[in-house]
């Protein structure tokens, strides 16, 4: 509606993000503590990273439900996300120790930081919300790293193998994905700096 109050930047969906950015150093916590190699701060580890990922979709939820989408909210909430996998997949590479987790995660990781880094560069020609490939390729990244979290590789009698496969190619596929959508974002970012200069022009 033309002139209608823009909701305040003070409301329930921003507050659970700022929870889930400053969960992120206990989490981090939890899965190192011991170099990984606890069950029980694994589980709790990963019963964090569920807990802080829920909240998530329950923000977005809240904020198209109730009228609650902010600018804040638009940046902070991809901003939540990336610190939160971050650690995740930082912490997995120091307790694998895999030259090829840590492949994985730099390629990951510099895609996801180059393309926050854009969004504040053109956020002075509007506001890029995250669109459905992302919120697809956050969720193949949680399944896989939560796969990953649980500490098969400490349990005996577990069909830990057939799980690892699964989360080898949720993981596949959600680095398919970070790229693919990298690549979009920046056509994106391209065309909305010239809509922006062609309107400022006329």
């Amino acid at each position: 509606m033309a002139g209608a109050t823009p909701p305040s930047n003070l409301n329930i969906a921003n507050a659970l993000t700022v929870v889930r950015i400053v969960g992120v150093p206990f989490f981090g916590w939890l899965l190192l503590t011991h170099d990984g190699e606890s069950i029980g701060f694994r589980l709790a580890a990963w019963v964090a990273f569920a807990l802080l990922m829920i909240t998530d979709r329950i923000d977005g939820d809240l904020a198209r439900k109730y009228d609650l989408v902010t600018n804040f909210g638009k940046l902070a909430d991809p901003i939540a996300d990336k610190a939160l996998t971050g650690m995740a997949f930082v912490g997995l590479s120091i307790i694998f120790d895999s030259w090829l987790f840590w492949a994985v995660t730099i390629v990951v990781l510099v895609r996801e930081w180059g393309i926050t880094a854009m969004r504040f560069v053109v956020k002075r020609y509007g506001v890029m919300p995250a669109g459905q490939g992302g919120k697809v390729k956050t969720m193949l990244q949680a399944l896989a790293l939560g796969g990953y979290i649980l500490p098969l590789e400490l349990w005996d009698n577990v069909p830990s193998d057939i799980l690892l496969w699964i989360t080898h190619l949720l993981m596949a596929g959600a680095v398919i994905l970070t790229l693919t959508t990298g690549v979009q974002y920046v056509k994106d970012a391209i065309a909305l700096r010239r809509s922006a200069k062609a309107g400022a022009s006329s």
